[in-house]
């Protein structure tokens, strides 16, 4: 019998089928070179065949042959017990995935105390409370705070002020009061300033605010 070219599938499924009766001795000596020449290129199959041979050895063995059960189980503990071949490669690639591990972790750690520091650095530059309020402009020279009458029209108010060429610097404020000074002040023209705003109508209080 000449066998036809096939697939390696194919091959391995008939060198399967064939092994027990070359084993046996019942194939003829054309399967039997078939075989031989199909494992000596099949890992696979050849392996099969090997552990089908020693099967076989061990059912033909006599009857009254002393086995040592104990023997046997120790062999079978070995080989369960025994590390495979790729513990130690292994073993190695944990520890090389855990220090990634840990160098990924500690550089998130260290992004993160950045980032806290930074984000502390900006609230203490951005954020004031009442206390932080910065410094206020000086107060200029000659300056006077006046308290107009609610009442007062606006425009009576803006016309006292061109009258006497004062300036607001700060106000209204919650009491109403206004601080103004005049352009260009000295200490005698504040005094003849403050009592024209005091004689003024219209104008509850006036009063210097160096004086104070």
């Amino acid at each position: 019998m000449t066998a036809s070219p096939m697939d390696p599938g194919q091959e391995c499924a008939r060198a399967w089928e064939w092994m027990p009766a070359v084993l046996l001795g019942h194939a003829d000596e054309e399967r039997g070179h078939w075989l031989a020449a199909h494992l000596g290129r099949c890992e696979a199959c050849s392996a099969e065949f090997a552990q089908q041979q020693r099967l076989r050895q061990a059912m033909s063995l006599p009857t009254d042959l002393p086995l040592d059960p104990q023997a046997g189980l120790r062999r079978l503990l070995e080989r369960i017990d025994a590390p495979p071949a790729q513990t130690a490669p292994a073993r190695a690639r944990g520890w090389a995935i855990k220090a990634l591990a840990a160098s990924v972790l500690i550089q998130a750690v260290g992004l993160g105390v950045l980032s806290s520091q930074l984000y502390a650095t900006n609230q203490r530059a951005g954020y004031r409370t009442l206390s932080d309020a910065p410094a206020a402009a000086p107060t200029p020279a000659a300056a006077i705070r006046v308290v107009p009458d609610p009442n007062m029209p606006l425009a009576q108010w803006n016309a006292l002020l061109r009258g006497l060429q004062l300036q607001v610097v700060e106000g209204p404020n919650a009491m109403g009061a206004y601080l103004v000074a005049p352009a260009a002040p000295t200490q005698a023209q504040a005094a003849q300033l403050l009592q024209r705003l005091r004689g003024a109508p219209g104008i509850r209080l006036a009063e210097s605010v160096a004086a104070r």
